[in-house]
């Protein structure tokens, strides 16, 4: 399945949390133009869970409530900023916004404020998977290491030679050198051990 473009916003759904009314309507009527469905929300009250991206008013920080912080982590967060105080930007980055908006808003600054958060969480996304599988490779390495030394020591040979024999023998049973390093630890000793 094909990732929507960040350049491409209809059919999206924005939970919206904004106090000013003035502020409030011009997100309203430029969503409607971006083809983006709104949800208000009022931090407290029920919590849409199935919103692409949240706008929230910096005068609703800090949320507190697990559920409210549990729901912006599912999308980008762009965070629309009335002040700049240390204290009250503190507040916004423990939301981990993609974007920001200043506030009082104008139209103008939104489309590309929405294009970079979907952009920033779609990377991100990505580095998290690279840095999950790069885990992964990290934690078989260990378990080849351990098979390597077990083989080195049953069959009184070299590094490379017994590496060699756990390969030679993944290759055989069809399977990957992390599957046959992790049988050959956890059994004591190499399956079907050839050579």
């Amino acid at each position: 399945m094909n990732k929507p473009s960040s350049f491409s916003l209809r059919g999206r759904k924005a939970l919206v949390a904004i106090k000013d009314e003035r502020d409030a309507s011009i997100v309203k009527r430029q969503f409607e133009r971006l083809g983006i469905d709104t949800v208000p929300w009022e931090p407290g009250g029920a919590v849409d869970g199935n919103a692409d991206v949240a706008l929230i008013d910096d005068d609703f920080l800090p949320l507190t409530s697990p559920a409210q912080r549990a729901l912006l982590g599912r999308g980008p967060v762009i965070a629309l900023l009335g002040t700049e105080t240390p204290s009250r930007l503190k507040l916004v980055l423990e939301l981990d916004p993609a974007s920001f908006l200043v506030k009082p808003l104008r139209s103008a600054g939104i489309y590309a404020a929405l294009v970079m958060a979907f952009e920033r969480n779609e990377r991100t996304n990505e580095l998290k998977q690279q840095i999950s599988k790069l885990d992964q490779r990290l934690r078989s390495r260990r378990v080849v290491l351990a098979a390597v030394l077990q083989v080195m020591h049953s069959h009184a040979i070299a590094e490379p030679a017994a590496f060699a024999l756990i390969r030679r023998t993944a290759m055989e049973q069809r399977k990957t050198i992390e599957e046959i390093s992790a049988e050959i630890t956890a059994r004591g000793y190499l399956p079907r051990a050839t050579g």
